[in-house]
């Protein structure tokens, strides 16, 4: 199995907050990855978050790709931050780590945002379609305010080696997870967490029901829905699916992928009818478990949600301004001890919780109730 780690704080802190919490839980990860995305940046990006940051790993070829292509698309440099590699035992390095921040081209900075998100996820995608055949270039997010790192080896070696304990790099939001995916041969693509325009998710389970959810995700024809080394991107992508393309309230998320399926619990709910309408529409995309999801969207909303089947471990504890998404207790008792731990969640199959931008507030959402 995985496990998970997810901070999100009023104040910057550093990722190592969050692969220390990763580690406490060692025992449910087996070491051979770290992923982590970080939003709401501080550090040496704090003054750059209208600039898209593009964050990846290369060899001395990719790179040279990259700055051929970003150069021939109109793409300015604005800042580059590559980490002092601190050798440890058992990791190679790779050439070149990288999250650079540039200015868009002067066509995408006089268009709607929603345009110019389309650009940049065309731009990453042409990215990885240049450097995946060879591994030279791998890109993983191309976003403002926005950082993903990937690597393979312990996530507490891996913290060590990009020199994570700096403080240069801190964010108000981190997602962190110990492990790369279970079925797959180690990859950094198959690492968690996924990011797409914004939408961010990473799982601790086994997706039974991704083919079905990968096809119907594939024939919508956004370009995004792409990838799929890991059964779990796709939760990311129904949640870009659910929130922002067809623009329901997050809330709906929960639905989409465990609908209720008794007619009786249906109909306790005043919205019986749209449910009814998306269980009929959107049935692909229904998950089979077991999966505990947490994620964010781009306001800073984060998230934690079961299947059905609650057989993934999941808690959510905290105080106002910093709040914890583990997999679990003791990683939560790692990132916030100070805490009541009477008021500790552990969301059970209908629960949905969320906790607002800043850590302000936290929400149990139960679909029996709506």
């Amino acid at each position: 199995m995985c496990r998970l780690a997810a901070i999100t704080s009023n104040d910057y802190f550093s990722p190592m907050e969050a692969i220390l919490a990763l580690e406490t839980m060692k025992e449910g990860h087996d070491g051979s990855g770290l992923g982590l995305t970080l939003k709401d940046l501080g550090g040496e990006f704090e003054k750059l978050k209208q600039y898209p940051i593009l964050s990846g790993v290369g060899s001395k070829k990719g790179i040279e790709m990259l700055d051929n292509y970003m150069k021939r698309k109109g793409f300015k440099l604005i800042h580059n931050w590559s980490p002092s590699l601190h050798p440890v035992k058992g990791i190679q390095a790779r050439e070149y780590y990288f999250a650079r921040a540039y200015d868009v081209p002067g066509s995408c900075a006089e268009r709607k945002f929603a345009d110019c998100e389309d650009m940049l996820m065309k731009t990453r995608l042409e990215l990885r379609a240049l450097g995946e055949p060879d591994q030279s270039l791998f890109v993983y997010s191309f976003y403002p305010d926005v950082l993903t790192i990937k690597e393979v080896g312990d996530p507490l070696d891996v913290g060590r080696f990009f020199g994570l304990d700096s403080g240069k790099i801190t964010s108000r939001i981190c997602l962190a997870q110990g492990r790369q995916n279970t079925n797959y041969a180690i990859y950094l693509y198959a690492c968690h967490p996924f990011f797409l325009q914004g939408y961010c998710t990473m799982t601790n389970g086994e997706n039974t029901a991704f083919v079905p959810i990968r096809e119907y995700l594939s024939g919508r024809g956004f370009p995004g829905y792409m990838g799929y080394n890991s059964d779990s991107e796709v939760f990311a992508h129904i949640l870009h699916y659910t929130v922002r393309q067809l623009g329901m309230p997050l809330r709906y998320y929960k639905d989409v992928i465990t609908p209720l399926m008794k007619e009786s619990e249906i109909a306790q709910r005043s919205d019986a009818d749209a449910l009814r309408l998306m269980r009929q529409s959107l049935r692909p995309l229904c998950i089979d478990g077991p999966n505990c999801v947490i994620g964010f969207t781009p306001d800073g909303t984060c998230f934690m949600t079961q299947d059905a089947k609650k057989l993934r471990p999941g808690v959510v504890g905290g105080v106002k301004g910093k709040y914890a998404l583990m997999s679990e207790e003791c990683g939560v008792d790692s990132a916030i001890p100070q805490r009541d731990r009477s008021t500790d969640i552990f969301p059970m199959k209908y629960d949905f919780v969320t906790i607002s931008p800043r850590a302000q507030e936290v929400k149990i959402w139960n679909q029996l109730q709506g």
